[in-house]
């Protein structure tokens, strides 16, 4: 007798729990990357110490907003690049660390390839 979809596709606990974590990892080394970029792009072209440069990344990377004013046009140039730069990784870490789940829900909802061949 064959298994239904479900059965044969759905990965056990222990290696979606797993899978999870290594996605979530790699989000976490994307944001780790993304914020020293911030960091350091804020402490050579805005003139901040490191302590305000990586509190102008993390509120510009989380989408809250500048919080010190940049002088001169380097510094704005980068802070605009930056800001746009963050909002497309702050969005694609999301959808990275979420993607295990999301995968998991459509083969716990049999929406799959497979089912498609089928019909």
């Amino acid at each position: 007798m064959r298994k239904s979809t479900k059965q044969r596709n759905i990965l056990p606990l222990r290696q979606f729990l797993n899978r999870l974590f290594n996605y979530g990892i790699f989000a976490l080394i994307m944001l780790i990357f993304s914020l020293g970029l911030g960091v350091i792009g804020y402490h050579y072209f805005g003139k901040l110490n490191w302590i305000d440069s990586l509190y102008n990344a993390s509120m510009i990377l989380t989408g809250m907003g500048p919080v010190d004013k940049m002088n001169g046009n380097e510094a704005k140039v980068f802070a605009s690049l930056y800001a746009l730069f963050s909002g497309v990784v702050f969005l694609t870490t999301v959808a990275i660390f979420l993607s295990p789940i999301a995968h998991r829900l459509l083969h716990i909802l049999h929406v799959d390839e497979e089912d498609n061949e089928e019909n």
